[in-house]
C-alpha cells in the first residue's frame, strides 16, 4: 500500500511492516507527507493504527522499512530532535501533579526545547479562546481535568514546540462537537503558519471527510 506523491517530502515512510503478538498487521507500507497534507489514517479497530504512529515517531523500533524526515534518514538525526519535529498526540495525556499551566511549561524546559521555545502565554491563551476555555484554564489542576479537557491540555503542550508534523491519535475523542470544529479549525491555521503536515485518526468518518485531504486505508 502506498501514499506516495511527487513534491516535497517532510516525512516518508518506506517498507514499513508490523506484527502485533505474532499477528501479521500491516506490510509493504509506504507513506509521504508533504507540506499541509492533513492524512487520515481509516482501519478497524485492532488494526494497528496506533503502533504505526507510534513507529513513524520512533516511540517503537522499527519492524522493517526506512523512516526520513525532510530528506534525512532516521539515523542521521538525534531521536530527541526526531520526536521534536515528529510528534506524537497521544489520545490519552499523562499529567503531573499541578496547574494546567505548570504542565505546559514541563517540556520547555527539556534541553531539545530550552532554547528554541520560550513560554508565550500570550499566544497559549490565544489557543485556549479558539478552543473555548477560559484564560482562567491555566489555572486549574490537571489531575481534575474531564477527558476533553486533557485533549485540549495535550495539543495545546504539542503545537507550542512547533513540530513540522503532527501524529493526531483520536485527539478529538473526547470533546464535543463544536470544540471538535474548533480544534479543527485551529489545526488548519497551524498547518497553514509554516511546512507542516499531520496525520489523523479517528472513529469519526465525518470528521475524516471533512478535515483530511488524502487518506491511508490499513487492512
Amino acid at each position: 500500500m502506498s501514499t506516495s506523491e511527487h513534491g516535497t517530502s517532510l516525512l516518508s515512510a518506506i517498507g514499513l511492516q508490523c506484527s502485533h503478538q505474532a499477528r501479521p498487521l500491516w506490510s509493504h507500507l509506504d507513506l509521504n507527507l508533504k507540506p499541509g497534507d492533513r492524512l487520515g489514517l481509516v482501519a478497524p479497530s485492532g488494526a494497528g493504527k496506533t503502533l504505526l504512529l507510534r513507529a513513524l515517531a520512533q516511540l517503537d523500533p522499527l519492524q522493517t522499512g526506512e523512516l526520513r524526515c525532510q530528506g534525512r534518514r532516521a539515523e542521521e538525526i538525534s531521536m530527541p530532535r526526531w520526536r521534536s519535529t515528529v510528534m506524537l498526540v497521544p489520545q490519552r495525556c499523562a499529567v503531573m501533579p499541578g496547574s494546567v499551566e505548570q504542565n505546559l511549561r514541563s517540556p520547555l524546559q527539556w534541553q531539545e526545547h530550552r532554547q528554541r521555545h520560550p513560554w508565550d502565554r500570550n499566544r497559549v491563551l490565544d489557543w485556549l479562546e479558539q478552543l473555548g476555555r477560559p484564560a482562567e484554564f491555566l489555572d486549574w489542576d490537571a489531575e481534575q481535568l474531564s477527558g476533553g479537557e486533557l485533549q485540549v491540555l495535550n495539543l495545546i503542550r504539542a503545537l507550542q514546540l512547533d513540530p513540522a508534523i503532527l501524529l493526531l491519535d483520536e485527539c478529538s475523542a473526547s470533546l464535543d462537537h463544536a470544540t471538535t470544529l474548533a480544534l479543527e479549525a485551529l489545526l488548519e491555521q497551524w498547518l497553514q503558519a509554516g511546512s507542516r503536515a499531520c496525520v489523523l485518526t479517528s472513529h469519526d468518518s465525518g470528521q475524516i471527510q471533512r478535515f483530511c485531504n488524502r487518506v491511508l486505508e490499513l487492512p
